[in-house]
């Protein structure tokens, strides 16, 4: 696959997996996979597939689906690790609030930002083909089949870190999603002259 193509075009063609997420990479995050096996981590990627798929052909309204969408992702993603990560050194010196008051924030404009474009997955269908254990997580592989498109590969990474089976990475086509959303929160808090506060409400009023 090539890879001089960048993360919002190929997710304007593709559009996201899970809206989840979103989100620099696991090398750069202390992860440590605990008493995570691969089955587990398969288990709990065909079950966020199968929650992801039922609100898409649910019928129902693109704001109702938008509160499905951020419900999956507090569910299956491990959201204050993937705000932690977005948000970048300035985290360290964020107090408690403010990291709580972005965390969920952000969990909400993920879940609008690609929200929105999951209408593009109707009819389509994501199959887990495996996982395998990598040094801080494990990596469950899956192939991604929409209407009219050629195939292509979606890596999701799981760890127990936090407590419980979670994602905290998506990679599509070799894109990492994280890596991708830390570039976009960091610009973003730049604009808000690196004031949490502002980009937590500007956050709040992305549409």
């Amino acid at each position: 696959m090539r890879n001089d193509l960048s993360l919002d075009a190929r997710l304007s063609r593709r559009s996201v997996t899970l809206g989840l997420v979103a989100g620099a990479a696991a090398a750069v995050l202390p992860w440590r996979a605990l008493a995570l096996d691969t089955g587990t981590a398969r288990a709990l990627v065909v079950e966020a597939v199968a929650q992801v798929n039922r609100t898409i052909n649910s019928g129902q309204s693109e704001q109702q689906m938008f509160g499905d969408f951020e419900r999956l992702f507090s569910r299956y993603a491990d959201v204050p690790a993937i705000a932690r990560t977005a948000l970048g050194v300035a985290a360290r010196g964020a107090s408690r609030s403010e990291l709580a008051a972005f965390t969920q924030a952000y969990q909400g404009y993920i879940a609008r930002k690609y929200g929105k474009r999951f209408r593009e997955f109707i009819g389509s269908e994501i199959q887990v083909l495996d996982a395998r254990p990598m040094k801080s997580a494990v990596e469950v592989i899956s192939t991604a089949y929409l209407r009219n498109e050629s195939p292509f590969e979606v890596r999701w990474h799981v760890s127990d870190r936090s407590g419980r089976p979670a994602f905290f990475n998506i990679i599509i086509e070799g894109v990492n999603m994280l890596a991708s959303e830390r570039a976009e929160i960091g610009a973003l808090l730049d604009r808000n002259r690196g004031s949490i506060p502002a980009l937590t409400e500007q956050l709040r009023r992305a549409s």
